[in-house]
């Protein structure tokens, strides 16, 4: 009898000690990592329960179970107020709980747009001009070393062939986003991960590895072209001449990476300039520069994976139109720039 009862009592522990991390498990982690923002209304006088089956139904949560587990040990059921939220099924039970108890409505929403192209300075510069973050709280996040990750979120995967001592330039990606206001400068960044996260397909990231090239080679790459040209064509066509040259050993000899270093936006620069001692002096040292100079967009990122080999070696943008005028002899390319860049 001793010996039965003793044998429920383990049976007990291990039940509960199972069904605790299950629990811990349903609380934190998403319904769908790669699932898209949905509108979810809650009507005023829903009771938990019907707002937990709801969110279920959506695909915003697994557990319906699990949530209504959580409000009742955290005693937030007085809290979880009606309106109208953007949810995502990216976003834990914990979250949801947060934003519905915060009453977190379409109403309180900002639209914010990063362009391609900016830096991590340009982001922070807008972020800051527009209340929407305070001085040092984007930039300090968003320039620590991936080494050193403070992001209180995993370490995304297409992270983890980037240098130690590297920072986000360059993945941080480029869309118009819709955040709370009061958003922090840690929810501003998630947003942008998980966007670049979806933007990059496993085809992409197969066709990269391909060719022997690390999602940080493309980004590289892909930070270059998105600051030398404008169009879709125009940057397959740049980015296959980049990589040519890589591949014969020249140097790339743009302007957008010894802007980068300067701090300018520069088109060309000076012969003093030219001769400055920098890794990001492309005319100087050979191969990519060590970082990302700039936050590309997709097309970019596409021309950096699926580049277009032709015969030019040089190209130029019109001053005034921004135009990409390329050439195939250097002689051409000069007479290019005597009749464009006077």
């Amino acid at each position: 009898m001793l010996n039965n009862i003793k044998f429920i009592i383990i049976l007990l522990i291990i039940i509960f000690a199972a069904v605790s991390v299950s629990y811990r498990q349903g609380i934190s982690g998403p319904a769908d990592k790669n699932g898209q923002d949905k509108i979810f209304i809650v009507k005023k006088g829903e009771s938990v329960d019907r707002i937990g089956e709801n969110l279920a139904e959506a695909g915003l949560i697994k557990s319906k179970l699990y949530f209504k587990i959580y409000i009742w040990r955290n005693k937030t059921e007085s809290n979880l107020q009606a309106g109208k939220y953007v949810l995502s099924p990216k976003m834990n039970i914990k979250e949801i709980a947060r934003i519905l108890s915060a009453g977190k409505t379409l109403n309180d929403e900002l639209t914010i747009k990063i362009i391609e192209g900016w830096t991590i300075d340009d982001i922070n510069e807008y972020l800051v001009n527009n209340n929407i973050v305070a001085e040092g709280d984007f930039v300090n996040l968003a320039k620590a070393e991936i080494g050193n990750w403070k992001l209180g979120i995993e370490k995304p995967d297409f992270l983890n062939d980037a240098p130690a001592n590297a920072n986000l330039e360059g993945f941080l990606f480029p869309d118009t986003y819709k955040i709370f206001k009061g958003a922090s400068a840690e929810d501003i960044i998630k947003k942008m991960l998980d966007n670049f996260g979806l933007k990059l397909t496993d085809k992409m990231r197969a066709d990269a590895e391909k060719q022997g090239r690390t999602i940080y080679d493309i980004v590289r790459m892909a930070s270059i072209v998105e600051k030398e040209v404008r169009t879709p064509r125009d940057m397959k066509i740049a980015s296959g001449l980049f990589w040519d040259r890589i591949k014969n050993g020249q140097a790339l000899e743009s302007d957008a990476t010894l802007s980068y270093f300067f701090g300018t936006n520069k088109p060309r620069h000076s012969l003093e300039e030219l001769k400055v001692d920098s890794p990001y002096n492309s005319y100087k040292y050979r191969g990519l520069p060590p970082t990302p100079i700039s936050n590309p967009g997709l097309n970019a990122i596409k021309a950096a994976i699926y580049p277009e080999h032709t015969d030019y070696n040089y190209f130029l943008s019109k001053p005034d139109t921004g135009e990409t005028v390329f050439s195939k002899t250097y002689n051409e390319h000069l007479k290019n720039k005597a009749k464009y860049l006077k």
